[in-house]
């Protein structure tokens, strides 16, 4: 059974801090009767900070976490002393998360740099003490500015998988098993449907020291956009990856069309990823020999390069590692 630990969608209540009131203090002192106001400034209430960590790759430490708190501001006081800043509260999150506002979706920001910060709730800022109030006229005010409100509502946290290359498939067209033999990545593989149930990551070694990422993305089947299958909470994943390898196997009855499905699908998700770099793998291509893969040729798609390969014969891969790296390093106007 595939393992739950990898979660890209959490919802969670958050609350800043309210801004601490000034102080409307007087000074009074022994040998000063006529002092004047000496009241400090309030302290900034405590912000709800979203941070970039690499060490994190899903939302599973926030699964059950539903109410998020900062603290308030303290009140200034005498002597012109400010009141202390309410503590933030910072969320670490893995790279390529997305916080939007879940009663209006408006997006409030991303995270793609480890250490990268987005205020997801502002803290109320602290009142002014009285001592900012005194005029000519009115050298005593006795009154002080309240600090602001704090924020709150519920946040939505997306997880969109960070990658140069993305697997595009329909279930069972050999990405597991392709990014198996081309990284360290052990992904379940079997001969039946939907066995990825989450993205599985792998560093691919390429020639000179180099590498890349690949991303293993659960099977598309046809009507995926409109939620079927495993549908919309994995289509978001192929939006970030810079190249799409679309697969298909050899014994497929019309790569054509298959090909054309799958192209479908990410058009009617979201039509801007037609605008990536494109490369079709013919999975499984060990069962058929070189005269058969050539009368096969004329039938493939002809908008798309296209790459014969056997992940278990090791067919054809070193072929896919170098045109992946050229569509990867493609200029991109």
């Amino acid at each position: 059974m595939a393992s739950s630990n990898f979660v890209d969608y959490v919802k969670i209540h958050c609350k800043s801090g309210n801004g601490g009131a000034g102080s409307h203090h007087m000074r009074r002192e022994k040998y000063i009767p006529k002092g004047g106001p000496d009241g400090g400034d309030g302290g900034r209430g405590g912000h709800i900070i979203a941070r970039g960590n690499e060490q994190f790759w899903t939302l599973l430490h926030l699964r059950y976490t539903k109410h998020i708190k900062a603290e308030h501001g303290a009140s200034g006081s005498k002597s012109r002393s400010s009141g202390a800043e309410g503590e933030d509260k910072v969320v670490d999150v893995p790279l390529g998360t997305i916080i939007r506002d879940a009663e209006t979706n408006e997006q409030i920001g991303e995270i793609v740099k480890h250490g990268e910060e987005v205020v997801i709730k502002k803290g109320g800022r602290g009142g002014l003490g009285n001592v900012h109030f005194a005029t000519s006229t009115n050298r005593t005010p006795d009154y002080a500015q309240p600090g602001e409100d704090l924020e709150e509502g519920w946040v939505i946290l997306e997880l969109k998988i960070l990658a140069d290359v993305g697997l595009v498939g329909f279930p069972s067209s050999g990405k597991s098993t392709l990014l198996s033999v081309v990284s360290a990545a052990r992904p379940e593989i079997a001969d039946y449907p939907f066995t990825t149930l989450k993205p599985n990551l792998g560093i691919v070694s390429y020639r000179d020291n180099k590498s890349f990422i690949m991303a293993d993305i659960p099977g598309i089947i046809e009507g995926a956009h409109e939620g079927k299958g495993l549908g919309l909470r994995f289509l978001r994943h192929i939006e970030r990856n810079s190249t799409l390898l679309f697969m298909v196997p050899i014994d497929t009855d019309d790569i054509a069309k298959e090909y054309e499905i799958l192209l479908n699908e990410l058009k009617q998700f979201n039509p801007e990823l037609l605008d990536k770099s494109r490369l079709l793998a013919i999975t499984k291509s060990d069962i058929f020999d070189a005269e058969m893969i050539e009368d096969l040729k004329p039938e493939l798609p002809n908008n798309i390069d296209t790459v014969f390969i056997s992940s278990i014969a090791g067919q054809g891969i070193n072929e896919l590692k170098d045109e992946l790296w050229k569509k990867m390093n493609e200029p991109t106007w």
